[in-house]
């Protein structure tokens, strides 16, 4: 099949939703597939700029929401343009947003629309839009119509997929999140000079974030407990890799606390850098919290985590309940509980033996049941349906 994935957003960037393109990319073309991606990045950079930045950039000034709204209606367009222009080249489009769902379905193309998550409310969280403003209203009526008109649906959880069926009435399949079972793999990573490349001090303890700073990633709580940690482990160091809009406040936060010295913010790290820091890291956490209505998904940081030979610790929120069992692989706290993760810390990097245990356990089960073979599997009978019922 000739399979196109098209998003209003950057690709390839920092963050779940490019790595889940590269990575099903990558298993869909292991199966004999021919797969593109359309994606903001592949427009004229002037037109970029000029029609789908600067106007709605300028509108924000004036009304916080409305420019948000301006730039994915303009973005939208642009990939109307190009796929009026290609349609003839694919069989089906795989959208990764509501506003390329519309774009394709405008053009008359079979879609599968995949959610990542909840267009509104992650809007809300990140502070693009206001809570219950007419762009919020705006948005979520643009999320009923695409789900509505989308050949096929995929969630990557059940909650999202709730969400989809309350919203439009659309029964929707699930297929959750998954990772290139071989680039993550504990048997095969060995980069011993990572912490060199990243100023890490070779001695240290390393507690690892692989999180975007934003506030439903809970990026903050790491670093509240961190005091907890050094008064037990002083040799530690929390290392956060990912941009965000929560960057000043943890700089703020590591100051007013006192452990500005045992933070490492790496920014964007590539992708390919990653595993060899999950490697180094002693302990790995997934801090999500609920915010606005958003939960974190089945989270691809925390199964790269699991598929890399590192324990995980995880708030017990959205997807991370529905990929972790609590002490058999990995580790579930309530969320901003700073004490219960300062403790369980405390508790692993005490016992690394039963870090060890929980981390070939998470392996196993990644092996088992999140692999990027199965995932391209599942969804290439998901594109050969789309496909026969749009033409019927």
């Amino acid at each position: 099949m000739k399979i196109l994935f098209t998003t209003i957003f950057e690709y390839p960037h920092a963050g779940g939703l490019s790595t889940h393109i590269s990575t099903l990319k990558k298993g869909l073309e292991e199966r004999g597939h021919q797969v593109d991606v359309l994606s903001f990045s592949d427009f004229n950079p002037v037109k970029r700029k000029v029609y789908a930045q600067a106007p709605g950039f300028f509108l924000n000034i004036i009304h916080k929401g409305k420019g948000q709204v301006l730039n994915d209606q303009r973005r939208k367009n642009l990939l109307v343009t190009y796929l009026k222009e290609r349609k003839q080249h694919y069989d089906v489009i795989n959208s990764q947003d509501i506003f390329a769902t519309m774009a394709s379905i405008e053009c008359g193309l079979p879609t599968v629309s995949t959610v990542h998550g909840y267009y509104s409310f992650e809007a809300i969280s990140r502070g693009s839009i206001q809570e219950h403003s007419d762009e919020d209203q705006y948005i979520q009526k643009q999320e009923k119509i695409a789900y509505k008109v989308a050949t096929d649906v995929v969630s990557v959880d059940r909650r999202i997929s709730n969400y989809i069926k309350k919203l439009s009435n659309r029964e929707v399949t699930i297929v959750k999140n998954f990772i290139d079972i071989e680039d993550f793999n504990p048997a095969r990573q060995r980069y011993s000079d990572i912490k060199t490349e990243y100023s890490i001090p070779e001695h240290h303890k390393i507690l690892f974030v692989p999180r975007r700073l934003t506030e439903k990633n809970g990026v903050k709580y790491p670093l509240l407990a961190l005091n907890q940690v050094l008064a037990v482990h002083p040799d530690t160091t929390l290392v956060y890799a990912g941009e965000g809009e929560q960057l000043a406040n943890l700089k703020k936060l590591s100051m007013s606390e006192g452990v500005a010295d045992h933070i490492k913010l790496l920014g964007a790290v590539p992708h390919e850098k990653m595993k060899y820091l999950f490697e180094v890291a002693d302990i790995v956490l997934v801090p999500s919290v609920h915010s606005h209505g958003v939960e974190e998904a089945t989270s691809i940081s925390a199964l790269e985590a699991m598929g890399s030979g590192s324990p995980v610790i995880a708030g017990a929120v959205g997807g991370l309940k529905e990929i972790i069992s609590h002490e058999t692989d990995g580790i579930l706290v309530e969320e901003k509980n700073v004490n219960a993760l300062a403790q369980w810390i405390n508790h692993l990097l005490a016992q690394p033996q039963k870090g060890k245990q929980l981390a070939q356990n998470a392996r196993k089960k990644i092996e088992r049941e999140y692999s990027h073979h199965f995932a391209a599997k599942k969804f290439e009978s998901i594109y050969k349906n789309a496909v026969t019922s749009y033409k019927v």
